[in-house]
């Protein structure tokens, strides 16, 4: 089978196919490519999605309590960690941080969060809330506007970049087949296979199953197929810029402590992504992010806006020192639901826009498109 889209999305489907024994070729133009360093002021092209992504696991803190949506974040999160420990034992560890803290602007926000703790805590789930005054004691020091806050301590943050290594590198030691060229279109096959993709040199490989797993990039390829698919499932790109910043030597040791005043893990604060990664050089750095902006072209008065926390960012934040600036591209479906998980067609199944859930919500896809081959 074929697996268009070396994303996360793509990447976890066609491990997942492989270690189950399928024989899976993966199709990406980009494969190899990753978020290298980078003079910060220096204009970027958006990458992919998972490439671009800050990888924040929002699961147990999700608005609704039923529905797909509940269903696949449940189970992607019970599943990250099932695979996490897998690819450790293979070594190929994929670094995480547990923990994650959602902040309240407004007192009707508060109330939501406390009507979701009452409700996650009556299905067993341990979601937290804390008061200003355990806010005020954490360091560095959040926005004052912070009237309070949700944490969940199974939520949290895994680096998507070791997560799309691991899960690459695991899938070839498997027998995984990759192809770093560009499919220009998708056809059905006349023979005794069910689908065939023409690549931009020309060349035309087919496949039983194909799985297009490749973004908004799917759009313009189920357009050439048949204009109906793409009128019936459309995905725009929406960019989004991301900073990694490092902090001075006051206010940034706290960002690795375990205890002591230490965050609790990722804070969120007005759908912003703060990311503490003291995993990487210095100890002090924090990843933020990222701004939403239709399309594919980057406004810089979006990224300040965010860097400034929409005006709420404290003194620490303003003076952090901007160590890399990144942009990327996710696929957001338009007039639907994230993600999009159809069979469109015998042996034709479209596992995209996931919009901003890519890297959390990739296990569960994976699962569903195993499911769809093999049956329930």
């Amino acid at each position: 089978m074929i697996v268009l889209g070396a994303g996360l999305v793509g990447l976890a489907s066609a491990w997942l196919l492989q270690r189950r024994g399928h024989r899976v070729l993966l199709l990406d133009p980009c494969l190899g490519d990753g978020v290298a360093d980078a003079d910060p002021a220096s204009p970027l092209p958006p990458l992919s999605g998972s490439r671009a992504a800050l990888g924040v696991l929002m699961a147990q803190v999700f608005h609704r309590s039923s529905g797909r949506g509940w269903r696949l974040r449940q189970r992607s999160l019970e599943l990250w960690a099932d695979w996490r420990r897998q690819l450790e034992d293979r070594g190929r560890p994929i670094a995480a941080r547990q923990g994650l803290l959602l902040l309240a602007a407004d007192p009707q926000e508060r109330q939501r969060q406390e009507r979701l703790a009452l409700e996650r805590g009556r299905r067993g789930l341990p979601l937290e809330i804390w008061g200003t005054d355990r806010l005020a004691a954490l360091m560095p020091q959040l926005p004052a506007g912070a009237c309070g806050g949700l944490h969940s301590p199974a939520d949290g943050q895994l680096d998507p970049l070791q997560a799309l290594d691991a899960l690459h590198s695991d899938a070839t030691a498997a027998g995984l087949s990759n192809l770093a060229k560009e499919v220009v279109a998708i056809e059905r096959s006349s023979g005794a296979r069910g689908w065939r993709v023409v690549l931009s040199d020309g060349q035309r490989l087919e496949a039983e199953w194909l799985v297009l797993a490749a973004g908004a990039a799917a759009s313009p390829l189920l357009a050439r197929l048949d204009p109906s698919l793409a009128a019936d499932w459309p995905i725009e790109p929406v960019l989004g810029q991301a900073l990694e910043l490092e902090l001075s030597d006051q206010s940034g040791r706290l960002l690795t402590a375990d205890g002591g005043g230490g965050w609790p893990g990722v804070v969120v604060w007005k759908a912003i992504n703060l990311v503490p990664r003291p995993d990487l050089p210095g100890g002090r750095r924090l990843w933020l992010g990222a701004t939403l902006e239709p399309g594919q072209t980057a406004d810089p008065e979006a990224l300040t806006a965010m860097a400034d926390l929409g005006g709420s960012a404290p003194d620490w934040l303003r003076q952090a020192r901007v160590c890399r600036h990144w942009q990327g591209l996710r696929a957001r479906p338009v007039g639907r639901p994230a993600p999009l998980l159809e069979t469109l067609a015998p042996g034709l199944l479209l596992a995209g826009g996931h919009y901003r859930n890519g890297i959390l919500l990739a296990p569960a896809t994976a699962e569903w498109v195993v499911q769809q081959l093999e049956g329930p």
